[in-house]
């Protein structure tokens, strides 16, 4: 089922075509004409259960009897079909703020994660009659998707390789914003944005956690030190070698040895000094 527009007539016309049809009835009454009276009191009775106000942002979807009819979307004062049921959907832009999720990672280790999805209405009729209520469908079906998600990515990706929940949250987003498009498209909604609130691994594990990514982060900077320290020793080999001092090669090594233990030790070095010879 899709939206199509209902059939609907200005309603300050309508109005005036109402006070027509009551004020010929009430002169038929004068001259009367009591079964004239009648019909035009029925009618004018009739046209008023059809006088609609559709204020901004919101839409009315009309069905007679049972039969979608159409909706009505433009906001002022209408005049609809006699006898028809409206049923107001809001065409404004929402918010939904998931609770915070205990879920499992791609890794198994438990996490806590939550999301806001700002959505709105684009299909009324979808709205109105493919789910019983598309503002729980939304929140059901937006935990769903965060879960799944959560469920497909690390939280945190140590080996350097893929997308983790932590490090490529718009990437992710993204997904999950495509995800939610997919599900909510047969209740006529249209995902705008969807964005994680929180993030978090579980308190069971946060501690373990927080300790393996100090030692990460220590780890990184040492392989960063060391090779630095590399690059300066053989830059500092090869400045002595482009000058007048010929090294052998047990004096380089000693030289690196020395400039290496120096640059990669996380304490100030003490010097020594020797006068001797290394042989």
């Amino acid at each position: 089922m899709k939206e199509k527009q209902a059939a609907s007539l200005n309603g300050f016309l309508g109005v005036l075509i109402i006070l027509a049809c009551a004020g010929a009835g009430i002169f038929s009454l004068t001259q009367e004409a009591i079964v004239l009276a009648v019909v035009l009191f029925l009618v004018a009775v009739l046209l008023v259960t059809g006088i609609v106000i559709v204020p901004p942002n919101q839409a009315y979807v009309v069905t007679f009897f049972g039969k979608y009819i159409g909706t009505i979307r433009a906001n002022g004062l209408f005049l609809t079909i006699p006898l028809t049921t409206r049923q107001r959907i809001t065409l404004r832009i929402r918010n939904f703020n998931s609770k915070t999720l205990k879920v499992n990672d791609i890794e198994g280790n438990p996490i806590e994660i939550a999301a806001v999805i700002v959505y709105r209405v684009v299909d009324t009729a979808k709205a109105a009659f493919n789910v019983d209520d598309y503002e729980e469908f939304v929140a059901i079906q937006s935990e769903a998707a965060v879960r799944h998600i959560a469920s497909n990515y690390p939280y945190d990706n140590f080996n350097e390789s893929g997308f983790s929940l932590r490090e490529n949250g718009d990437e992710i987003t993204g997904k999950l914003q495509a995800e939610l498009e997919a599900r909510l498209n047969e209740a006529g909604v249209e995902v705008m944005e969807a964005r994680f609130t929180h993030l978090a691994y579980s308190t069971e594990i946060a501690q373990a956690m927080l300790q393996r990514q100090q030692a990460a982060a220590i780890i990184a900077a040492r392989k960063m030190i060391v090779e630095g320290a590399v690059g300066m020793s053989m830059d500092a080999v090869e400045a002595l070698n482009e000058g007048d001092l010929e090294l052998d090669p047990e004096r380089k090594a000693q030289m690196v040895n020395n400039l290496m233990v120096a640059i990669v030790s996380d304490r100030g070095t003490q010097p020594v000094v020797n006068n001797g010879s290394l042989y």
